[in-house]
């Protein structure tokens, strides 16, 4: 069947806009997975926009250092992803990532916070951030280091303070919230076998308001197995689900730390085994939605790693050179699947990492944080969502 493009955006009647807005009025309940239990939102909490369905549910998987060609190409060694997976839902053929090495957009991805020359260079030690200056807008923490300040604020610790449910799922993580001393260098960089967990795919990990508090850091990032018990009642699944594959699965190494092929081909055994729970889970089928994006792509060029109008930020960055350029990380693609999108349809919008964080705060009604607040940020509108989903 040949893919179809989702229809242009007709107009919402008003009376339907309208009482879909009323209806978003109630504040979330406080009950529930990680739910910090205060019955009370602590933020402002702008309305949620009239073209966003009223998905509850988000699951966000990313995969490692894959370029768009290389994974939805026709030579793809991913068949599974760009094929039974990619005709349920709409592909996002022109979604970018922000930055090279991979930590910067897993950070950007949670917080909108450019790179800095620490984070570009993947964190080999796990610093302070220290502060060089004021604030810059949009919302950007300017110094340099790893671990932000309480002070930087980030969608996990915004979903807390408005009482909606989130989690971390990090593979072969040993035990919740896994991370190097203040000041020691990484273990995690390279793996071993039986040893795959990176602390650099796990963006949690650098904000000190999560791992400053042992008991709300080990409540919210676990051990992957334990989304599987999650899921089987909707009450029990997080409102965000972040998944990160080991560097094995994620398709990061190649041959793997065992000797195994590595690459797509373990990206799709992952999926084949956690993308049909998850679209099974009670959450899911009722009002759930599955994002898959690659943090960045593998062949980081200075003309085309961009979109969006996107900038480097306010701190010093390495520049060009092999490897590691910025602003931008490649054209990766990103799957999304929904009762509320339209299969087997694409998008050609420009869209990025920022644009990710941008969406999911329009769709958790909140607000946007970091270079998800630039004016003109492409945010996911109805050429992402089906145009009939208030009918369905």
């Amino acid at each position: 069947m040949r893919a179809r493009r989702t229809s242009l955006p007709r107009v919402v009647p008003v009376l339907v806009a309208l009482a879909f807005v009323a209806a978003l009025a109630p504040a979330e309940a406080s009950g529930g997975v990680g739910s910090t239990g205060s019955g009370a939102s602590a933020i402002a909490r702008p309305p949620r926009p009239v073209y966003v369905p009223p998905i509850k549910h988000v699951f966000v998987i990313n995969i490692e250092n894959k370029g768009y060609d290389e994974t939805f190409g026709p030579g793809t060694e991913a068949p599974y992803l760009a094929g039974a997976l990619r005709r349920k839902g709409v592909l996002l053929n022109s979604y970018y990532a922000t930055a090279h090495n991979s930590l910067p957009n897993y950070i950007a991805q949670i917080s909108g916070q450019a790179p800095n020359i620490q984070t570009q260079t993947d964190c080999q030690t796990y610093s302070a951030f220290v502060k060089t200056g004021p604030p810059q807008t949009p919302g950007q923490a300017v110094g340099y280091g790893c671990v932000y300040p309480t002070g930087v604020r980030s969608l996990p610790r915004q979903l807390s303070h408005a009482g909606i449910t989130w989690r971390g799922y990090m593979q072969q993580m040993r035990r919740p919230c896994v991370h190097p001393a203040i000041g020691r260098a990484d273990p995690t960089q390279h793996a071993r076998e039986g040893r795959n967990y990176a602390v650099r795919h796990n963006p949690f990990m650098y904000f000190r308001s999560i791992i400053s508090h042992p008991n709300y850091c080990r409540r919210h990032v676990r051990p992957l197995p334990d989304l599987r018990r999650d899921l089987r009642h909707a009450r029990n699944t997080p409102r965000l689900a972040y998944i990160t594959p080991d560097l094995c699965r994620d398709g990061h190494d190649d041959p793997c730390a065992n000797g195994q092929p590595g690459g797509l081909r373990q990206v799709d055994k992952f999926l084949k085994t956690w993308a049909p729970r998850i679209l099974a889970s009670p959450a899911f089928k009722r009002n759930g939605m599955l994002i898959i994006t690659a943090d960045e792509s593998d062949s980081p060029t200075a003309d085309s790693d961009a979109c969006c109008g996107e900038t480097a930020g306010p701190n010093p960055l390495l520049g060009s050179g092999p490897g590691i350029i910025g602003p931008g990380g490649g054209k990766v693609g990103a799957l999304i699947i929904s009762h509320f999108t339209t299969p087997n349809t694409w998008s050609t919008t420009p869209y990025n990492h920022y644009s990710l964080l941008a969406s999911l705060a329009e769709l958790y009604r909140l607000p946007k944080l970091g270079m998800a607040r630039v004016d003109g940020l492409p945010v996911f509108g109805l050429d992402v969502y089906n145009d009939n989903w208030w009918t369905s």
